[in-house]
């Protein structure tokens, strides 16, 4: 069965809603940025794994030495034919943890780069922290991985990674959103803005069908469901949530005019 946006609670809901798509776009670069750095580039030649093993192996290393099929599980929109590999490549070059902490330490340092000279990082971060800390991990295994990190103790630092936490968080409400929306991970990926390359990018193969008006009609209630279930997560604010949105914009507009 799927569900509709009729089929669930609304109360402060839509309020919350559309303070979760205000924040979004922000959330999502701010907080993903750093996984095309140099920073993190760099860290082939550290371990000597390519690019995508060094995404599964540092975004994902926070699950421990799973199966890959747990965490085909957890990132939802990748084909579990394409994570196997890219997961098993780094099994024997170090221990998930360090590698983990390679990755949120390239993290770190992009935001100290990226976001030196913002002087609003340290009350972003304040207000971002008790979100972290409040938010729910049903369903969101790499979210509740990467809370369980140590923070870093510098604010700029400490704002990449906490957006890097609630990043986690979307990501994996929208794939209960699609889901529920009766959609598969390709269909949702095909039926986005970015369409096909997209689907490129998360390693499906070719060929790829055309989504029809039903398909299209399902990905944008998913996105709406999305915004629903991250709702009560940004609700949290109250009275300080223009704050945080502008100071959220503020950030992403440093990060704009800074360079990579």
């Amino acid at each position: 069965m799927t569900l509709g946006l009729s089929d669930l609670p609304q109360s402060d809901g839509d309020s919350d809603g559309r303070l979760a798509r205000a924040v979004q776009g922000p959330v999502e670069r701010l907080g993903s940025g750093f996984m095309i750095s140099p920073e993190t580039v760099a860290l082939r030649s550290q371990t000597g794994l390519r690019g995508w093993e060094v995404y599964f192996a540092g975004r994902c290393g926070v699950l421990g030495e799973v199966d890959a099929d747990v965490v085909t599980a957890s990132v939802v929109f990748f084909p579990a034919q394409r994570v196997r590999p890219l997961w098993e490549a780094s099994r024997s070059v170090e221990s998930r943890g360090q590698l983990v902490a390679r990755y949120a330490a390239a993290a770190h340092a992009w935001g100290r780069r990226r976001l030196a000279g913002f002087t609003q990082a340290e009350r972003l971060a304040d207000l971002l922290e008790p979100l972290v800390a409040a938010a729910p991990a049903t369903a969101a295994p790499l979210f509740a991985g990467w809370r369980a990190l140590t923070l870093p103790a510098d604010a700029p630092a400490r704002v990449v990674h906490l957006l890097e936490v609630l990043r986690e968080h979307r990501g994996a409400m929208h794939g209960v959103a699609v889901l529920a929306c009766g959609l598969t991970p390709l269909e949702a990926i095909l039926a986005s803005p970015e369409g096909v390359e997209g689907a490129r990018y998360f390693r499906w193969p070719d060929p790829f069908l055309t989504p029809g008006p039903t398909v299209r009609a399902a990905r944008a209630r998913a996105e709406e469901l999305t915004n629903i279930l991250e709702g009560p997560v940004w609700g949290r604010l109250g009275d300080q949530a223009d704050e945080c949105v502008s100071l959220l914009r503020a950030a992403d507009e440093h990060l704009a005019v800074t360079h990579e």
